[in-house]
């Protein structure tokens, strides 16, 4: 039986006044109740483009819905089990409405199938109600992989290629698991205890994590080659861009990436974030939303985005932006900054100037251009800037791998393989920063293509 409501069943979550002063998740998640009256939404249509189109690693997405529908969920964990080795992750933090559900025919007429909220229950309901077993061992075949990198094209990849036989180990330059997964992203939005969860499930694989170990520094491409059979490199666009304005080495001027980690930190006991009055946010993506819903929390008097560009501009996702206005954070458009101002080595203020767009830029946005007269100044002691990340170009270089004008690593669109035989590459390091499931999706592509090579098949 089909559904035929056009509104989706709305996710529970936590009021206002709970997410403004607490790092728990946000959103609750459905009920059994909730989940089977929004699977039962799906149409079941014959060409299935939310798992043809939308979806980077091709989940099956009618499947495990049609399980949903008839109550079961644990055969829904199962299908989802055959396409991605982190559902309950994907299930928070992928762009649904820009890939699955941005694909739904439901959105034709009315809102799409929440794909994500059931992919969601469906990885939290078998943690909460099933025992993990021990995987069967699967008889290894004798061939060894190097995986760089435990982010999530480098998980993917160790995961798929563990499941084949192989004897995988991943290198980490940290000494913590998951990439962007683990201090990335906050908790209110990615409960790190769902990241151990994930991880776990790819050591029961036998897959093996040296931390600490990094690539160029602690070994070279040569020696990986020299002992593995194939290499996957997966090493993320981990460098944070700045703006280059004056003012950027004030105390009080922070980089994204930093401040969040420092947050993450902070809940896993770490290190405590300083106290300050008003914090700006530069950038407009989400990182920016990540980076702005945390300083609410930290409890600022005022947080604000300050974006060169128009709202219709902002790459952020929808429901970022409004679940951060309903926090309480300030818009500000069309403005962008200058400098940095500051006292005794301590941030003061930021400098701006009003813009307006103009033509596009060669990536088809409309280029702001600066406002002549309209200098200003915004009241903060808090400065953070997101406004991107790229490849670490010297490590690149280090590989002696081929690479794009932009430090992007080059690879075969197919087999991800790079300009050196036998060794891959996915993820940020070649496409720049992307999503989650973009990076798996690269990942498990790489695999599919070393096995092959290995196999001979």
């Amino acid at each position: 039986m089909i559904n035929f409501t056009r509104k989706r069943t709305q996710m529970p979550q936590q009021s206002v006044v709970q997410r403004r002063t607490s790092f728990t998740e946000s959103q609750i998640g459905y009920t059994e109740e909730m989940a089977i009256c929004e699977a039962m939404r799906c149409l079941k249509c014959r060409e299935h483009p939310c798992m043809t189109k939308g979806c980077p690693v091709h989940n099956y997405i009618p499947a495990f819905i049609d399980c949903i529908c008839e109550g079961r969920f644990e055969d829904a964990y199962n299908i989802l089990s055959t396409t991605t080795c982190l559902p309950a992750v994907c299930g928070r933090v992928c762009p649904h409405e820009e890939q699955c559900e941005g694909n739904c025919v439901r959105s034709i007429k009315g809102q799409s199938v929440a794909i994500g909220a059931l992919e969601r229950f469906v990885a939290d309901w078998h943690r909460e109600h099933c025992t993990e077993s021990a995987d069967q061992e699967t008889a290894k075949n004798g061939k060894r992989i190097a995986v760089v990198g435990a982010g999530p094209a480098g998980l993917a990849a160790a995961g798929d290629l563990a499941s084949l036989g192989y004897d995988v180990t991943v290198f980490e330059k940290t000494d913590v698991i998951g990439g962007v997964l683990a201090y990335g992203i906050p908790e209110f939005r990615l409960p790190k205890a769902i990241v151990r969860h994930e991880i776990q499930k790819l050591q029961a694989r036998k897959v093996n994590f040296e931390l600490g170990k990094s690539l160029g520094k602690d070994f070279s491409l040569d020696d990986l080659q020299g002992k593995f059979d194939a290499v996957f490199i997966g090493v993320g666009a981990g460098v944070a861009q700045t703006m280059n304005i004056p003012g950027e080495d004030l105390n009080g001027c922070y980089l994204a990436q930093d401040f969040l980690n420092t947050i993450n930190l902070k809940q896993d006991g770490g290190l405590q974030f300083p106290k300050y009055r008003k914090i700006a946010i530069v950038g407009g993506g989400n990182v920016a939303m990540d980076a702005c819903r945390s300083a609410v929390r930290t409890g600022a008097d005022k947080v604000m985005i300050v974006y060169r560009r128009s709202e219709a501009e902002m790459p952020a996702y929808e429901g970022e932006i409004e679940e951060s206005r309903e926090e309480g954070v300030e818009f500000i458009f069309l403005t962008k900054p200058i400098k940095i101002l500051g006292t005794d080595g301590k941030v003061t203020g930021l400098e701006c100037i009003r813009t307006k767009l103009g033509e596009d830029d060669s990536r088809g946005y409309r280029k702001p251009v600066d406002i002549p007269g309209t200098e200003h100044i915004i009241d903060a002691d808090c400065v953070i800037m997101a406004v991107g990340n790229s490849a670490d170009e010297e490590l690149v270089n280090k590989c002696g791998l081929k690479c794009d004008r932009k430090g992007r690593l080059e690879v075969d669109p197919e087999t991800c393989e790079t300009s050196r035989p036998g060794v891959y590459a996915g993820g940020d390091a070649v496409t720049g920063p992307l999503t989650v499931i973009s990076a798996m999706g690269a990942g498990r592509r790489a695999a599919v293509a070393i096995h092959k090579k290995l196999s001979g098949s």
